[in-house]
């Protein structure tokens, strides 16, 4: 159980990640292009590169491959850095409502994690 649910928090994450910031982009919601394009450029491809990782991870959770738990570890982690990373940007800004979204993605990001590494043999069957 715990695998298909981590799974399907991979797949919504990454999707999601992918998602926003092509949102951000086609409304010209990204002012930091203008002032920051460098830094905004290497934080977007983190994060791209930290969504792909969680789709692959997700997608492999999901047919079982032997590769799969440790891809997870390793997106779930690059999750959790962009998660604790991210919500400052909102925070300066006031969007106090991104902030709680970024608080509960990192609270079901960590159980999840304490979860999978506790019932680990079930992402080895």
């Amino acid at each position: 159980m715990i695998r298909k649910v981590s799974a399907f928090y991979c797949l919504f994450m990454g999707i999601s990640m992918i998602g926003i910031w092509n949102m951000f982009y086609f409304t010209g919601s990204i002012p930091e292009f203008e002032t920051k394009p460098v830094e905004l450029g290497l934080h977007i491809a983190a994060e791209i590169i930290t969504a792909i990782v969680l789709i692959i991870g997700g997608i492999g959770l999901l047919k079982r491959k032997k590769w799969a738990f440790e891809i997870y570890l390793v997106a779930i982690g690059m999750l959790l850095y962009t998660l604790i990373m991210s919500p400052g940007y909102f925070a300066q800004k006031g969007d106090l409502a991104f902030v709680a979204m970024f608080i509960v993605f990192i609270i079901a990001a960590l159980i999840l994690l304490s979860l999978s590494l506790r019932e680990k043999s079930q992402f080895r069957t």
